[in-house]
């Protein structure tokens, strides 16, 4: 397979922003646990269409989830981890399998659309505070299975689900990026055996892969300076009219 093929058609001054965005996610993400899966596919769609976002975004995370599993080590809450994976594995394949028989129009409207529901998603659950258990954990957990398995940017539902069940701080964004190591796993293995894991898919994965991956120890050094409200308020408006780009694109 060459993976230069996969940038045919594609000047470098197309990739430059690309790049960028991919460092700026990282370190968002890095900061606030989210970020990665909600940008990428504002500067991915036009370039090479709705249907190979998610494939490039589950590899691609792969490097900036085990970066950030490096850098917070220490914060991860592995038991915490195993109830979300025992639930929400078995659905993530049913909903990567779901993601492969979609149109073209049909992945921009998910993508767009979850992209513009997370955001008042994350803040309704901010608002009312929700506490569960391990119990409710798992539960929400299976039913974030399916979504994440066919979708980017819904990230924001793991991190409430985790905030909900009690982990805190850095703890958050450490043990959010070792479930989604195995999820972008399992993810990964399903588009595999479907055949969308293309050249295209592959080097966009390692461009945004391997430029993000500092991103985690650059927002270590973000964490106690840049204030979480700014960036995450200002990441709501990017979400929402990309989701809405999207959506409108869909259905033009």
């Amino acid at each position: 397979m060459n993976l230069l093929l996969g940038f045919a058609d594609i000047s470098i001054w197309q990739l430059v922003p690309v790049a960028v965005v991919a460092l700026i996610a990282s370190i968002v993400g890095g900061v606030s646990g989210y970020g990665t899966g909600a940008l990428m596919p504002l500067v991915l769609v036009p370039l090479v269409g709705a249907e190979p976002v998610v494939p490039i975004i589950a590899i691609s995370a792969l490097f900036t989830n085990t970066s950030r599993v490096f850098a917070f080590l220490k914060y991860v809450d592995w038991r915490r981890t195993a109830i979300v994976l025992a639930a929400a594995v078995p659905t993530c394949v049913l909903g990567a399998w779901g993601y492969t028989r979609l149109s073209s129009a049909g992945a921009a409207l998910v993508i767009g659309g979850m992209l513009i529901l997370s955001v008042p998603l994350r803040r309704l659950l901010r608002y009312h505070g929700v506490k569960v258990g391990d119990v409710g954990l798992a539960l929400g957990a299976f039913g974030y299975g399916v979504v994440v398995g066919g979708t980017a940017g819904s990230g924001v539902i793991l991190l409430s689900l985790l905030m909900a069940a009690g982990v805190e701080g850095a703890g958050v964004i450490a043990t959010d990026a070792a479930i989604s190591i195995v999820i972008g796993v399992v993810k990964i293995s399903v588009f595999g055996l479907v055949g969308v894991i293309t050249a295209q898919v592959i080097a966009f994965a390692l461009l945004i892969g391997l430029v993000a991956l500092p991103g985690a120890f650059l927002a270590k050094t973000f964490v106690e300076r840049m204030p979480v409200h700014v960036h995450t308020a200002i990441l709501d408006v990017v979400v929402l009219f990309g989701g809405a780009f999207l959506v409108w694109g869909a259905l033009r």
